[in-house]
This record gives C-alpha cells, sequence and structure tokens, in this order.
C-alpha cells in the first residue's frame, strides 16, 4: 500500500498530460484488430489472460494483446491510470486503496477466486510453518512473526479476519514483509514464525519441511474474489466497445481455464519459471466469471477494521 501511495501523486502528473492531449490507450489498426497491452503478474493467477492470447480468444474479438510483466498489483494500477497499460490485473485490497487514492480505476472482469476450502492440498495459498512449530492453526497466530509479501494488504487482512473466526486476537499479529520468492529460506533459518504464501510457492516450501496451518483466503471470506482485471474509468468513457470485449475474451478464457486445468499448467510453463514438476502438483485456484460482490464488499469491511483503508470503500464505484 505505501509503494501504491507513492506512485499516486507521480501518476497525477501524468494524468494532467494524458487528458490534455487526449489519449485513449488502445491503438486501432484501421480494419484490423485493436492493438492493447495489459499489465500482469507473472503468477499462477494470471494463467486465462494468457491463455486468452494463446487460445485465440482475443482474437476472436478482435483484439492483439500484449502482456507486460509488472512486479505487483500496485504497479499496474498507476501504469493503466497513466496510459502505459490498457488493462491491468491487481488484487482487491491494491484496488479498494488505488480508489480510496484517487486513481480512477473501474474493474470490468474477474481475475481468480479461492478454492473457498481450508485444508492441505485445498487452497492456492495457506500460511506455513516449520514441522516442529507448536503452531496447529488460526489461533495460534497471535503473538508470532508472519511474513507477508506486502504489508497492508490482502495478505495481512484475510490473516487477521481468519484469526478473528478462531476466537484469536488479531492485534497481537506481528507482520514482516517478504518476497514470496525468499520465504521458505526465511522461515528455515527462523527469521519469522510462519509464512503466508501463494502457488507455486506454498508446493515449494511444503517440499522443503514445512506444513500449513491455515488457508486464510478461503477462512476468511466466502469464495473470495482474490484480484480482477481493470481500466481506467477513462478508457471505459471513450471506447466502450472495446472494453466489453476484453471482458468477453477474458471471461471465455477464465471458463475454459477452469474446464482444462491440464492446458493451464501448460500454459504455465510458457510465461512463469516454475520447475514442471511443480506446476503438475501446484494446488490452482478457481476462475469464475462472475466477481463475488459480496466478498468484495467484505475486504472493503475488513481493511476498513484494520486500518488499511481509511474511510468506508465505494465498492459500487469500482465493481463493473
Amino acid at each position: 500500500m505505501y509503494r501504491l501511495r507513492a506512485a499516486v501523486a507521480a501518476t497525477a502528473v501524468l494524468l494532467l498530460s494524458l487528458t490534455a492531449c487526449g489519449n485513449d490507450g488502445a491503438k486501432s489498426g484501421g480494419d484490423g484488430p485493436d492493438s492493447i497491452e495489459i499489465g500482469a503478474l507473472s503468477i499462477v493467477d494470471t494463467a486465462p489472460v494468457h491463455l486468452a492470447v494463446s487460445h485465440g480468444f482475443f482474437a476472436k474479438n478482435g483484439i492483439s494483446a500484449k502482456i507486460t510483466p509488472v512486479q505487483g498489483g500496485a504497479n499496474s494500477a498507476p501504469g493503466v491510470v497513466s496510459g502505459q497499460f490498457d488493462f491491468g490485473f491487481s488484487n482487491t485490497t491494491t484496488l479498494l486503496t488505488a480508489r480510496e487514492q484517487g486513481l480512477p480505476l473501474k474493474a470490468v472482469a474477474n481475475g481468480v477466486s479461492s478454492t473457498g476450502q481450508a485444508g492441505p492440498g485445498k487452497d492456492y495459498s495457506a500460511i506455513l510453518v516449520p514441522k516442529d512449530s507448536s503452531i496447529r492453526s488460526a489461533k495460534d497466530l497471535p503473538g508470532h512473526n508472519i511474513a507477508v509479501n506486502q504489508l497492508q494488504n490482502i495478505g495481512d487482512t484475510t490473516i487477521r479476519a481468519a484469526v478473528r473466526k478462531a476466537s484469536g486476537d488479531p492485534g497481537k499479529l506481528r507482520f514482516t514483509e517478504i518476497p514470496l520468492p525468499d520465504m521458505a529460506a526465511a522461515l528455515a533459518a527462523g527469521r519469522v514464525d510462519a509464512v503466508w504464501t501463494v502457488e507455486p510457492f506454498q508446493t515449494q516450501t511444503v517440499d522443503q519441511g514445512a506444513r500449513a496451518v491455515c488457508w486464510p483466503f478461503a477462512e476468511a471470506v466466502d469464495n473470495l474474489t482474490v484480484a480482477m482485471y481493470f481500466t481506467s474509468e477513462k478508457l471505459l468513457r471513450e471506447n466502450p466497445g472495446l472494453v466489453k470485449r476484453f471482458t468477453t475474451a477474458i471471461n471465455q478464457a477464465l471458463a475454459y481455464a477452469r474446464t482444462h486445468p491440464e492446458a493451464v499448467r501448460e500454459e504455465l510453463g510458457t510465461y512463469t519459471k516454475i520447475p514442471p514438476s511443480v506446476i503438475h502438483r501446484i494446488v490452482l485456484p478457481k476462475w469464475p466469471t462472475e466477481i463475488n460482490r459480496a466478498s468484495v464488499q467484505a475486504v472493503a469491511d475488513l481493511a476498513r477494521k484494520d486500518g488499511v483503508l481509511k474511510r468506508p470503500a465505494d465498492v459500487g464505484a469500482l465493481l463493473p
């Protein structure tokens, strides 16, 4: 969230210049397809947008898409507003925070969802601890130091919610920001007591002897919409037809990913560095075509309770 706030000021200058020149983002090739650029993380969650390119879902909807890897959703949000990207992918908390900070973003399609099932091998995000740890469930987490990849975001928000549901005290949780690829080493070295992670790091950390004790996405909110695809209000206003075709293509890819898990695993080998031996064992998330509006509101309420959001979120302004 702190990185996002720092980006807002710089983005404001870009917004003024873009408004003055009337840039509408997507480039039209006359009678050909519209060329767009999408800012998205190279992670398991974004498999459908890559399938939309490789399996022709964009092409069938008159779109030529370029996917540009970004380091996080906090990078794609300012990029979309500034016109660097036409569309982006980011988690729900980051998008809610972006709206609160004044970035005129609009969700246009579901991105990825929790499986909604807690238990070993049932969801793609979990809290892991050393095999000999005394931590057995979310209720045992207060008083311990937990690694998250970004402070005051969807990780610690859902962890606090899971602890509350388990009758624990979320006020006694301690969080340390560590990049996802470095968490397994930090756990093994005893720098933290637990790590919150997602696939493929979940499977790789378990391979190194860790065990799962909590599944915050599944335990915190029913059928959680974890992330969404979004665009700028400017592009939505100036080229609504393009946005509609983008959403159609993404929904077709989401439906395909949901019913063709092996195609997803094959696609992961084309844009990630996940070892093949791990790709075929990771827990895949869910890719429904519908945004779970109730879950987005629940995340907004949790973020407000924890002070991540400074005022009640206008969820309707973010969602389509």
